[in-house]
């Protein structure tokens, strides 16, 4: 399996990846997720298990490689997602490498219907066991998604290593875990008797409502500042940037600044619900 140009100059072998890895700050026994695009880094040579073989050999065999296995429906069979989820046969539609992944010997997947991820390595079955299963928050992909008990939630709490390969911030997964604890921390200032009536307008799986929706433009603000920190470091793989941080400053920084100015970060429709609890 191939991807890209065929010119020699963009061939890339698996030693430049784990290369490209290390010198970004990933440590052997860490556990490191990755969004990617095959495409963007021109010929691989052995393809999606090269790729795949770069990040095991970086972490080594004490560490966890994760990617995620996102599935989505057709906007007219949309309702139909959670009745047709399966665990083993439902494709990622998040790239060419995370469908390899999730086929890799050993790798074990969480159970959502949206929002699932693959690992392999020691803490592949403790990073998605239980998706879900407890701490439920509020989203538009239903409470188990960005639950407590959630391998998006382990990311922040392990402070794993977190890279995008070839491609940026557009597609950091990440978000809706910061969003959706915007939402859970607002509602924890509330008061009591207001908790109830505020929780029933936020959006469900299926259902409207009030949403952070941190759009396209405040992704791209918080790489540059998170560069700006130097809590994020760019490096190159073939013809692709690489960019690679920690998920707990990567979170908790965004959420500093979400808190600090939400009309800077968040919907209006958003900002006018936070008014009801901060006014």
């Amino acid at each position: 399996m191939v991807s890209g140009a065929s010119d020699a100059a963009n061939h890339v072998y698996r030693a430049e990846i784990t290369n490209a890895l290390l010198e970004g700050g990933v440590q052997c026994g860490d556990t490191v997720m990755f969004h990617s695009s095959m495409s963007s880094m021109g010929w691989v040579v052995g393809g999606a298990d090269t790729v795949i073989d770069g990040f095991l050999e970086a972490v080594g065999s004490s560490g966890t490689v994760v990617v995620p296995t996102l599935c989505r429906m057709p906007p007219d069979e949309r309702h139909l997602t959670f009745d047709r989820w399966n665990i083993d046969t439902s494709v990622s539609c998040v790239g060419r490498i995370t469908e390899v992944l999730r086929h890799w010997p050993d790798a074990v997947r969480s159970d959502h219907g949206t929002h699932s991820v693959a690992a392999i390595g020691p803490r592949a079955r403790e990073l998605t066991a239980n998706h879900g299963a407890a701490g439920l928050r509020l989203g538009p992909w239903g409470p188990r998604a960005f639950a407590r008990e959630s391998p998006l939630q382990r990311f922040y709490d392990w402070n794993v290593a977190y890279c995008f390969l070839g491609v940026n911030f557009h597609f950091n997964t990440m978000v809706h875990l910061v969003e959706s604890m915007l939402v859970g921390r607002a509602l924890q200032r509330a008061a009591p008797e207001q908790r109830e009536g505020l929780a029933a307008q936020i959006t469900d799986w299926q259902q409207p409502g009030v949403w952070p929706s941190i759009g396209i433009e405040a992704r791209e603000a918080i790489e540059s500042f998170l560069a700006e920190q130097g809590v994020l470091e760019y490096g190159k793989i073939g013809a692709a940037t690489i960019r690679c941080t920690r998920a707990r400053p990567m979170v908790d920084q965004w959420l500093e600044l979400a808190e600090a100015d939400p009309p800077r970060w968040c919907s209006g429709p958003f900002v006018q619900w936070l008014g009801q609890i901060d006014a």
